[in-house]
Parts: C-alpha cells; sequence; structure tokens
C-alpha cells in the first residue's frame, strides 16, 4: 500500500508539474505575443512621434529668437507706458496744484471785490443819501411852511370879498 500511494503520489505531482509546465509555456506565448504588440505599438510611436519632435524642436529653434525679441519688446513697451503714466500724474498733479491756485485766487477777488462793493455802498449812502435826504427832509418843511403860510393868507383874505373858499370849489 505504501507502493500505490508513493506511485499515486509521484504520479499526481508528475500531472501538477506537467500542468505547471503548459502554464508556463502558455503564459510564455502570451507574453511573447504582448510583448511583439508593445514593440509594435512602440516602433509605431517612434515613427511618428521623431518627425513630430523634429518638426517641434525646428519650430522652437525658429520662434525661440521671436519670443526672446517679443518679451523684450514687451518690457520695452511696459517700461515707456510707465514713464508716459509717470509724465501724466506728474502733469495733471501740475493741473490740479495750478486750478487749485487759480480757484483761491478767484475766492480772494471775489471777496476783495464785495468788500470795495460793501465799503463803496457805505460810503454812497453816507456822502450821497444821507445828505439827499437831510435836503429832501429840509425840503418837505420849507414846504409844509409855505403851504400853512399861503393857507394863512388865503384865510386871513378868506374875509376879503371875492374870496372864495377852497370847498366851495369843489362840487
Amino acid at each position: 500500500m505504501n507502493e500505490t500511494l508513493i506511485s499515486a503520489f509521484i504520479i499526481v505531482t508528475c500531472i501538477a508539474v506537467i500542468i505547471q509546465a503548459g502554464i508556463l509555456v502558455a503564459l510564455f506565448f502570451s507574453v511573447k505575443k504582448s510583448s511583439a504588440r508593445m514593440e509594435a505599438i512602440a516602433s509605431n510611436m517612434e515613427s511618428r512621434a521623431v518627425p513630430l519632435l523634429d518638426s517641434v524642436r525646428a519650430i522652437l529653434d525658429d520662434t525661440g529668437p521671436h519670443f526672446k525679441e517679443m518679451t523684450a519688446n514687451m518690457a520695452d513697451i511696459s517700461n515707456t507706458v510707465k514713464s508716459q503714466v509717470q509724465r501724466v500724474d506728474d502733469t495733471v498733479n501740475d493741473l490740479v496744484d495750478r486750478t487749485r491756485n487759480q480757484a483761491i485766487r478767484v475766492d480772494e477777488l471775489i471777496t476783495r471785490t464785495i468788500d470795495k462793493v460793501e465799503e463803496t455802498t457805505d460810503m454812497v449812502q453816507h456822502t450821497v443819501i444821507a445828505p439827499v435826504r437831510q435836503i429832501s427832509g429840509i425840503v418837505q418843511g420849507l414846504s409844509v411852511g409855505l403851504t400853512a403860510y399861503l393857507n394863512r393868507r388865503r384865510k386871513a383874505m378868506g374875509n376879503a370879498p371875492g374870496a372864495v373858499e377852497d370847498e366851495e370849489l369843489f362840487i
């Protein structure tokens, strides 16, 4: 029995080894096939990529100096714009300062003019209008006095024949 058991074990082991060998052979052919496909894909990619990379390199070689020049030009333009903006800012600040100074001068001029107008009005008030009022008062006083004198005279003459009173004249 031992021999049968050992024989059976050896037969099972042989079958297992043969199966493993078959699996390894199948794996070998599968890997070989995959490797062949990968090599074909790699060679296809290489055949396409090399001309593309060469074209890209040629484009970069051609445009590289232009990009450098464009970058330098952009830097120059940026510096020019900065200086122009600074000049405009200085000009605007100067203009604002001058406008502020002119506004102050105009304000002072208007203030002085208003003060002179007020002084002139006061002077006219004291030198012209006050004496005119006084003269007007004197003239009115004289007018009232003369009217009173003439009315007295009429009344005194009213006793005289032919004198007509004022009341009789109004009908």
